[in-house]
């Protein structure tokens, strides 16, 4: 296999994970799984291997998260973190890395883009597919996505429909890609799911750096010819956009593989019960919680020494950290990012962002 450049994408909020994710301290920071590595350090645990050190590891992040990715991954060479002056979606981010990259490595080299907070179950697995997808990338001057078998009719995530196939690869096959479409409504994804040809859209990939640019001027001039100019001083004029909106959903070069390594995206605090809970568990406990008649809950607290007691309650998620205390039932927790504008919109309240 071609030497992978992997670029971890650690800029986003989780605002999802508030109070534990704040500004300074988003959810790639955390450590949601049990473990005591984050999940950007368990991301990169993943990825150096295939990079051959941390020579070839890269990670774009944004300049007031910066800091924490130095603390968090301290033999990152200082040239390999690309800071991001202010948010513009994935698209901006793969477009700079990809041009810094290859201004580094050459047109030619092979990059792969991957978030900083998914989690992973079977590393190896992982590995075996990534070495699939580059050979796919390279034989086929591929964007070579990774789709991820659906374990139910999920309407959180983004479908890819596979077309024909094309080859196998590390005992993989790999298709052309027959469209992207958005989140689905339940009865859409059921659909999807019954039809056998379609996976989640995992947000990861790989491909040639010559590639990814031919396709950018093709389909985003207005996105990569401010790059190709300016390099990073183009930020504060380009618009929010995503990579699927602005290459993915176009392109004729994508390719994807559908695999299945143990996945989950950890969007909210439901994640963690599904990561975590066992068949005996009444609720899911990361802190010192004394139960009365309490099941099926989620709850969390910072500081071990805090005692979090509950009677008779059901379904909920409870967080406590410094300050800050969530109380919110499992079916509600993608309505913690309106709770976390509403904290954001009153002076008062800005200090727990």
């Amino acid at each position: 296999m071609t030497t992978l450049i992997p670029v971890i994408l650690a800029g986003g909020k989780g605002e999802r994970f508030w109070p534990v994710s704040r500004l300074e301290r988003p959810k790639q920071f955390l450590c949601l799984d049990g473990s005591d590595r984050s999940l950007l350090q368990a991301t990169a645990d993943r990825l150096l291997p295939l990079a051959g050190g941390w020579d070839n590891l890269w990670v774009v992040t944004a300049a007031h998260l910066a800091e924490g990715v130095r603390e968090q991954l301290p033999h990152l060479p200082t040239a390999n973190l690309l800071v991001e002056p202010m948010g513009r979606d994935t698209a901006p981010a793969v477009a700079w890395s990809t041009l810094e990259v290859a201004q580094r490595h050459g047109p030619e080299a092979l990059l792969g883009f991957f978030p900083a907070d998914h989690w992973i179950a079977d590393t190896d697995a992982f590995a075996q597919t990534i070495r699939g997808a580059a050979d796919l990338a390279m034989a086929q001057n591929a964007i070579a996505t990774l789709g991820i078998t659906p374990s139910y009719a999920a309407t959180g995530y983004g479908y890819i429909e596979q077309g024909d196939p094309v080859g196998t690869y590390e005992s993989l096959t790999a298709y052309r890609v027959s469209r992207f479409t958005e989140k689905p409504d339940a009865k859409t994804a059921e659909t999807f799911i019954a039809s056998g040809r379609f996976s989640w859209n995992s947000g990861m990939f790989v491909f040639p750096a010559q590639v990814m640019l031919k396709e950018l001027k093709t389909h985003a001039p207005e996105l990569i010819n401010p790059i190709l100019a300016q390099g990073v001083e183009a930020y504060p004029n380009l618009t929010k956009l995503s990579i699927d909106y602005a290459v993915m959903e176009h392109t004729d070069r994508a390719y994807v593989m559908p695999v299945a390594f143990g996945w989950d995206d950890l969007g909210d605090w439901n994640a963690v019960e599904r990561l975590l809970k066992k068949p005996e568990d009444k609720n899911v406990d990361l802190a010192t919680h004394l139960a009365l008649d309490t099941e099926g809950s989620i709850v969390y607290a910072t500081d071990p020494d805090e005692v979090v007691v509950t009677i008779g309650l059901e379904d909920v998620v409870i967080v406590r950290d410094g300050q800050a205390t969530l109380v919110v039932h499992k079916d509600r927790t993608q309505d913690i990012k309106k709770a976390v504008q509403r904290l954001g919109a009153e002076a008062r309240w800005q200090h727990l962002l």
